[in-house]
């Protein structure tokens, strides 16, 4: 196993696990990142976005399990977004969540004072996910969110 940054030849991959995943979960809807227009070139996307990162889990034979990233979401309060967290239906289960996440966070705390992140009930692994790491649940999205059908606001804050 290793984490690495995105590379162009994994955007087909993880646009597959994503999708995937949101359509084993009922969220094949518009608000949420199955119809977001970067997903068939997250690699760009990341590369854009500075200061932003997209970490992909491969195994030992360089083949995507899934992927997190981070980017800025409102720079002026130090928020980034954590965007973006799924691993391939049939690799869930076995801790890859939590080295994403580890990176993920490792990364957001040099650049960023706290993380903010949008998900659904539908999601309740994620949820769990999330609860473990001392995101906290908001009662509404933060100004400028894109992902309108999600129904659950989280953000942790850096010491």
């Amino acid at each position: 196993m290793q984490i690495r940054a995105i590379e162009p030849k994994d955007d087909a991959a993880l646009q597959a696990i994503i999708k995937v995943n949101l359509k084993n979960n009922n969220l094949v809807l518009p608000g949420t990142a199955y119809y977001d227009p970067e997903l068939a070139h997250l690699s760009a996307y990341y590369a854009t976005h500075a200061p932003s990162r997209y970490f992909v889990l491969v195994d030992d034979m360089g083949a995507v399990l899934g992927g997190v990233g981070v980017a800025p979401f409102d720079l002026e309060r130090g928020i980034a977004e954590l965007q973006k967290l799924y691993i391939a239906p049939n690799e869930q289960g076995k801790g890859y969540s939590k080295m994403l996440m580890d990176a993920a966070l490792a990364f957001a705390q040099t650049e960023f004072k706290a993380l903010y992140l949008e998900t659904h009930t539908n999601l309740v692994a994620a949820l769990g996910l999330y609860d473990r790491y001392g995101f906290e649940r908001l009662s509404a999205p933060i100004a400028g969110s894109e992902h309108s059908t999600m129904n659950v606001w989280m953000l942790k804050k850096f010491s």
